[in-house]
């Protein structure tokens, strides 16, 4: 009797010490740590949420550690020969409430303290930053080797206080200053490596610091953190057979579901698609294709920030970026690409060598998904900051054909919605629309060019097609007519589905639906 090993999936796990010990499914990426450790002394590596940039350091840290023991069968156990003990400096910023005056100071002091423990204390340094400047000078002379530095989510007291500039301020310069301690401690350094979610490179975090090599969009590192469709192969077939079983399809069907599903995401202009493996351990352990990267929760600083950026929703997520602007380089409090990108809402669909701009774009159904449930809110709200709106009753309207009853929810949505927002009224109804079709979560379509003209909207269900004209001060009539006129239909005619014309006309004034007709 063929019996299947047991698997246990390393979900909440970030240290490589409990996920090698407890025999957890180990992605093996130790090639690429030996890389890092051997070309390099300073990094920076920015990656969404749940991206495994904690167990990436940890694993780092065992390196240095000389804990040659957990290696044992990995990749690297073939590469390295001497496995050399170093003192290493562990600072993890994710652990604390940045919302009160000195959490910062509260967290590096209780890291000072530890290290203080183990490698002594001088009483003339009484600065966070002198501090940490006697820990390293003692460090490398107790133990003969130079110190290795790991900074876990370095930006995190910065972005939970967006919103907050005085303390945004002051947690800033603190922070300052204790990163340019490594600047200063160069010749005692062995290793060091910063990672977080974005990089704020014009509030001059990195001024005061050697200036780290950003792997971040680089061809060689893409895939250091996810899993590729390879590591899939090599190291995840038992999980995707008995996931496939448990949802009564093949193999390659589970294979095409999970890519729809987690994959897509692009770090560098020739990357391939990576995975997002929180979701897939989750996926593999529960049986079950859900949206687990959403349930780990929103960055609030996001949704303030496209409150506050006025973005169209268009160009939030079809935009392009220079590669400057990509790396963090640009203001993020206007432009919030960047940030959408940094955080796994968007990523690279395309390159242009000409111009140089990476083309942005969802990666996944799951992050399409996450985006229209989590940051809508901060496109459709009413004036209490309540969202007002349910697409379930929507989706059951188009699957129904019930398109009288869809556009009688459309309209009272309209009348319903802050424009505080909006901007140019036109560009907020195109806006506002497409944020609808998007929750759909159905096969729509913005702006489709056809041979006589662009169709504003389309939205087809198994049964039916809803062709959508929108005119702003003019008529329904005149709608309804240039759908007839250019001849929309006609890519539809043979589907054999149901088709619904719909000419909509939006007051300026009003800033309503000011009458829908239906055909």
């Amino acid at each position: 009797m063929n019996s299947k090993k047991q698997i246990i999936y390393p979900i909440g796990l970030q240290t490589f010490e409990r996920v090698i010990d407890t025999g957890c499914l180990y992605i093996d990426k130790t090639d690429q740590v030996y890389s890092l450790v051997k070309g390099g002394v300073y990094y920076f590596l920015s990656r969404p949420r749940r991206f495994g940039k904690s167990l990436l350091l940890s694993t780092i840290e065992a390196y240095f550690q000389g804990r040659k023991e957990l290696f044992k069968g990995l990749k690297i156990d073939a590469l390295e020969k001497e496995w050399e003990r170093y003192p290493v400096l562990h600072l993890d910023l994710n652990a604390e409430n940045y919302s009160l005056d000195g959490a910062v100071e509260k967290i590096l002091n209780r890291h000072l303290c530890a290290w203080e423990e183990i490698y002594g204390t001088v009483d003339e340094y009484e600065t966070l930053s002198g501090r940490f400047t006697s820990v390293i000078r003692r460090a490398h002379k107790q133990m003969g080797k130079r110190v290795v530095i790991l900074v876990d989510e370095y930006d995190k007291p910065l972005t939970a206080t967006i919103d907050n500039e005085r303390l945004n301020d002051v947690f800033r310069n603190q922070l300052r200053a204790f990163y340019g301690v490594l600047k200063s401690m160069d010749a005692h350094i062995r290793f060091a490596m910063l990672t977080g979610v974005t990089k704020f490179s014009r509030i001059n975090i990195f001024s005061d610091l050697n200036q780290p090599d950003d792997i971040s969009l680089t061809n060689d590192y893409h895939a250091i953190c996810g899993i590729t469709d390879d590591e899939l192969d090599t190291y995840c077939r038992q999980p995707i057979e008995e996931l496939a079983e448990a949802n009564d399809v093949s193999y390659d069907e589970m294979r095409e579901m999970l890519r729809r599903k987690y994959d897509g995401y692009h770090f560098s202009r020739k990357s391939v698609g990576v995975y997002n493996p929180f979701s897939l351990m989750k996926a593999f352990k529960h049986k079950e294709l859900l949206n687990y990267w959403f349930e780990t929760g929103t960055p609030t600083f996001l949704t303030i920030l496209l409150r506050d950026s006025h973005i169209s929703l268009e160009k939030l997520t079809t935009g392009m970026q220079s590669v400057d602007e990509l790396g963090g380089k640009d203001n993020f409090r206007h432009n919030p690409l960047p940030m959408m990108y940094q955080t796994g809402y968007l990523t690279i669909k395309g390159y242009n060598e000409q111009f140089e701009e990476f083309q942005l774009g969802f990666p996944n159904e799951e992050v399409r998904s996450a985006f229209t449930k989590a940051l809508v809110p901060a496109f459709l709200h009413n004036d209490q900051g309540e969202t007002i709106f349910s697409s379930r009753e929507f989706v059951k309207d188009l699957y129904a054909g019930r398109a009288d009853i869809f556009m009688q929810r459309l309209q009272t949505l309209f009348a319903n919605l802050d424009f505080s927002i909006a901007g140019d009224a036109e560009r907020y109804f195109h806006n506002s629309l497409q944020v609808v079709f998007m929750m759909l979560g159905l096969n729509c379509r913005v702006e489709r060019h056809t041979s006589d003209g662009i169709m504003d909207a389309t939205v087809e269900t198994d049964d039916y097609v809803y062709i959508f004209e929108l005119k702003m001060d003019r008529s329904a009539e005149e709608a309804l007519r240039q759908i007839d006129e250019k001849q929309y239909a006609a890519p539809f005619a043979l589907s054999g589905k149901q088709i619904f014309k719909i000419g909509v006309n939006f007051s300026s004034t009003t800033r309503r639906i000011e009458k829908y007709l239906i055909e």
